[in-house]
């Protein structure tokens, strides 16, 4: 088993998901006003917070599955459906309405605790993120892909900080027509993830029904 590939694969799809490049406008709207030092922190603590939620889920969403007696492949279905609305967004170089809304911004602006919400959760963390996770985790065949998909969670929210930290920086040099290609980019390889996690699901559902 090619294991550098998968952890590629399983990688890109978390990063590409996550998508702190395309975040870091809202994450500068955001914190605008604050100090370098003050706008660390909460890079730092909404980053924490995100992972921690993301590592939750790997470990609890086989639980969460029977619990709600969800099969895999309806849920790679939905999910793929929810990615696809978000790749289009993307695409639009739109912010995605599962992440965040303008409303939302705005309503952020006068509160203590933007980085649980909006930026912890749902923009480094909703939905899309929650969802990915779970099913490429009951979707590992053997033990060592699972590990593979922990440290490409490590890695994700470990450039997601770093991006964040210098999010200022990075929004000079690039500048904001520079964040809509990337958010375009991003948008694209989304949308062929998404296809392809529907696609996967609809074979699955109809393996099952067949009874083949």
């Amino acid at each position: 088993m090619d294991f550098l590939g998968y952890f590629i694969y399983v990688f890109i799809t978390l990063f590409a998901i996550v998508s702190p490049l395309s975040g870091v406008i809202t994450f500068i709207t955001l914190t605008n006003g604050l100090t370098l030092d003050e706008k660390n922190a909460i890079a730092r603590k909404s980053v924490a917070l995100a992972f921690a939620i993301a590592i939750f889920f790997i470990f609890t969403g086989n639980i969460l599955l029977d619990f709600f007696g969800i099969g895999i492949d309806s849920l790679k279905v939905a999910g793929g459906l929810l990615l696809f609305v978000i790749a289009f967004d993307m695409m639009q170089a739109k912010i995605s309405r599962e992440s965040i809304t303008d409303r939302e911004i705005d309503a952020s602006s006068e509160r203590e605790d933007i980085w649980i919400f909006p930026i912890a959760m749902p923009m480094l963390s909703g939905p899309a993120t929650i969802t990915t996770v779970i099913i490429l985790t009951e979707s590992a065949e053997v033990v060592p892909q699972k590990a593979l998909i922990i440290l490409a969670t490590v890695l994700t929210y470990a450039i997601a900080l770093l991006i964040f930290l210098f999010s200022r920086r990075l929004h000079k040099r690039m500048g904001y027509n520079g964040m809509l290609v990337i958010t375009r980019m991003f948008g694209l390889f989304l949308g062929a993830i998404s296809v392809s996690m529907i696609a996967s699901g609809v074979w699955g559902l109809y393996l099952s029904m067949s009874g083949l």
